[in-house]
């Protein structure tokens, strides 16, 4: 018999939601929320959809995002390799992982005292908009992140983030000249950069150290006087190189025929220590759970990244679903993997609010 998916799951997967159009999605989730039996269920002025359980002075917030990449996939539940699994755009980043804290926070018993704040996110795909806003509003006690990690796992760190346009601009030469055009000089700085990326990363095995380049876009034009050329770079850093470095490191390795400029926002590296109170939770509720617990290092950036340091609370990130699927065609979730990451979610939240 084909089952039936959480009506919170179905619910926010139906609503198609990439970055810049959450709306719907929002507004559906509020209502949903205060059906649920939310305490209070809003929509904040940048638009993020908030549900809080229960009246206190301390906060246990559940941060998940509700935007996604675009490419909508038509949701349907199928039975894949031995299990059920639901397809959908979000299933895995990270609908599915909201959805799973929205049903924790509804199914607890929230203790005098506390308050579990559930926030949906909008922008985390781009610039984080929403998080940006609630990491100065709340001052939480706990603070679990909703993203991918598999049930039986916990995601202590993301690597940072860093943004550049690498330009270069010279008079008009003609092709069969010596000189070369603007885009050769500038795929020459190119591999500049990407032989000395190798060469920091020699002696750094893991991924999580490790300095991380790409091109993100890249063109040129010219007006018949002059050629320009640009390329947009994208770097994922390891801890040891936070964003200032890394621009100092980047301009110390361009000729002096390329100028750059930053863009977008720029992202420390965040790990979080593996001895706290929350951490100790979540193996706990693993372990009731018959698994095996362990423990990631993810070499992408999350809204982790950008409240953790603000809050300065425990920390981590948890959620459903196998992210190697992430922003890919074929993204699903397990039902059975779903289940269990809400039975996990609602342990931590009791053992935190007994402070056991």
């Amino acid at each position: 018999m084909l089952p039936q998916p959480s009506p919170t799951l179905w619910g926010l997967l139906t609503r198609y939601s990439p970055s810049g159009q959450e709306h719907e999605a929002v507004a559906w989730l509020v209502d949903h929320m205060k059906d649920l039996g939310a305490t209070q269920a809003f929509v904040d002025p940048v638009g993020n959809g908030i549900g809080i359980w229960g009246q206190g002075e301390r906060d246990i917030v559940l941060l998940g995002h509700i935007d996604t990449v675009p490419g909508e996939i038509p949701v349907r539940v199928e039975e894949r390799e031995g299990r059920w699994v639901i397809y959908g755009r979000g299933s895995v980043d990270a609908k599915g992982p909201l959805a799973a804290m929205v049903e924790a926070a509804a199914r607890v018993r929230v203790q005098p005292g506390w308050r579990v704040v559930v926030i949906a996110a909008v922008d985390e795909e781009r610039d984080s908009r929403g998080a940006r806003y609630v990491a100065n509003y709340y001052r939480p006690a706990f603070a679990i992140i909703g993203e991918p990690s598999g049930w039986h796992r916990v995601t202590l760190g993301y690597k940072g983030s860093a943004w550049a346009r690498l330009t270069v601009e010279q008079p008009q030469g003609h092709s069969a000249g010596p000189y070369g055009s603007a885009m050769d000089a500038l795929l020459h700085a190119w591999r500049g950069l990407w032989e000395a990326a190798e060469a920091y990363n020699a002696s750094r095995e893991r991924v999580f150290e490790q300095l991380q380049i790409t091109v993100r876009g890249m063109g040129s034009e010219e007006d018949g006087f002059r050629q320009r050329a640009w390329l947009d770079l994208a770097a994922r850093l390891p801890e040891a190189l936070p964003p200032e470095a890394y621009y100092h490191w980047l301009a110390g390795h361009l000729p002096e025929t390329v100028t750059w400029e930053r863009r977008g926002f720029p992202i420390q590296a965040y790990r979080a220590p593996r001895n706290t109170p929350l951490v100790r939770a979540f193996l706990k509720a693993i372990r009731q759970q018959g698994a095996r617990p362990g423990f990631v290092l993810k070499s992408g950036t999350a809204d982790l990244n950008i409240v953790a340091p603000v809050w300065g609370c425990p920390a981590v990130a948890y959620g459903p679903g196998d992210s190697s699927l992430d922003h890919t065609p074929q993204e699903h979730l397990s039902l059975e993997e779903y289940q269990r990451a809400v039975d996990v979610l609602t342990a931590v939240l009791q053992t935190l609010m007994a402070g056991t």
